[in-house]
């Protein structure tokens, strides 16, 4: 009787087809994993962005005021020195440090500091608040908080770097002197009365103004229909129109129509190959420097570092004046199709890039306006992002 012998193995079209199948369900998973990656980083920055809004809250209680942005010490010296104080620079992220559990590193900054970054001995202590924001001998500024980060965004900081944010103050829809609010580096009112305090502080038209104590009771609007804070991107180096500047001079006033839908200042610095980005070399358009990008100093209550305007749709293009200078900067983020937003009241909310955004042809409130009462040219994004405008528009309509 002739033996059976039995199959112990694939046949090879077998095997390619086990492989292929295998292949097609990784093709169909893989893009779930990822968008489930995604959505994870995005719950941990609004999660992050929870925590701050708690801190503010209970900074708030505590104060009856939120933490100034562009605050801190003055050199009554005159001296200017880099050492003896911040030069009122410091973010609204410094004061609201320890609201976020970061009273360690709050007690740092707040008390003298004898030591260097490097450990060495100093012949002066730091003063209590420390040096500017960019000092770099100054070790607090190179601390990273985790509660600033927004972990969809890959860029991270070098040893060599200060700490970075994703998470920016809410300046309202106009940027006329909005650096300074009339208040010199030396603490005294600007003597020019275009730039004075007086004329600036009509032009402060958000939750915050720099070198000026706020708080909810200025929030006309409504704290559920104003925002406090938005997403902002760090620079990569890479001339991303989200992450850098065109620096614009006086262009940046530009009376000419299509202000901001077309600006004369931005858009011939976009490369119309890649409208993501700006080009590499356009003559006299000039981007800040790396070290000083968006969102690269946490210490710093500069436009560049931690604020945002409600002008131009999140993710847009930036354009500045001169350097460190005031101008126009947007929110934005790695987050597909939008960003998140912290409202005055603590809820944290995703704007799509979508967001009707009014009539672009607009100039910013400015000298011939009247200033923080003006109803905001800029649709549902500019009345969300003023305190006062009277706007019966809003983002959750």
């Amino acid at each position: 009787m002739k033996a059976l012998h039995r199959r112990s193995g694939f046949t090879l079209v077998e095997l390619l087809v086990v492989i292929a199948i295998i292949g097609v369900l990784v093709g169909l998973l893989l893009p779930a994993v990822q968008a489930a990656r995604e959505a994870a980083r995005r719950m941990s920055c609004s999660n992050n962005f929870k925590q701050i809004g708690l801190g503010m809250h209970n900074y708030h209680a505590a104060y009856n005021m939120l933490p100034m942005n562009f605050g801190g010490t003055e050199d009554s010296g005159g001296t200017w020195s880099a050492d003896k104080c911040n030069f009122k620079q410091l973010s609204w992220l410094v004061g609201v440090l320890p609201f976020i559990e970061q009273q360690a590193l709050w007690e740092e900054i707040s008390n003298p500091l004898a030591t260097n970054r490097d450990g060495s001995a100093r012949t002066t202590p730091f003063p209590p608040m420390g040096g500017i924001p960019w000092n770099t001998n100054y070790r607090p500024w190179f601390t990273n908080v985790g509660s600033y980060r927004c972990p969809s965004d890959p860029e991270l900081p070098t040893a060599d770097s200060i700490g970075f944010t994703n998470y920016a103050a809410c300046h309202g829809d106009s940027f006329w002197e909005q650096t300074h609010v009339g208040i010199e580096d030396n603490g005294n009112s600007h003597a020019d009365p275009v730039w004075g305090e007086r004329n600036a502080k009509r032009f402060s038209r958000g939750v915050f103004s720099a070198k000026h104590f706020t708080g909810f009771r200025d929030i006309l609007d409504g704290t559920a229909n104003t925002i406090m804070a938005g997403e902002i991107v760090v620079d990569n180096g890479q001339k991303e129109i989200v992450g850098t500047a065109i620096r614009a001079g006086d262009a940046v006033h530009s009376t000419a129509p299509g202000a901001w839908a077309n600006n004369a200042a931005a858009t011939p610095a976009i490369d119309p190959q890649r409208p993501q980005f700006y080009t590499f070399e356009h003559g006299e358009f000039n981007v800040p420097e790396r070290d000083r990008g968006r969102g690269r100093m946490w210490t710093s209550g500069r436009e560049q570092s931690s604020r945002f305007h409600t002008i131009r749709p999140p993710n847009s293009y930036n354009v500045m004046r001169w350097w460190d200078n005031h101008g126009m900067w947007g929110a934005s983020s790695r987050h597909q199709g939008g960003c998140h937003v912290l409202m005055a009241d603590g809820a944290v909310k995703f704007i799509t890039d979508s967001i009707d955004t009014g009539n672009q042809n607009a100039l910013p409130i400015g000298p011939s306006d009247r200033g923080l009462g003006e109803e905001s040219p800029y649709g549902v994004w500019g009345a969300a992002g003023t305190i006062r405008g009277k706007e019966t528009s809003s983002l959750f309509e």
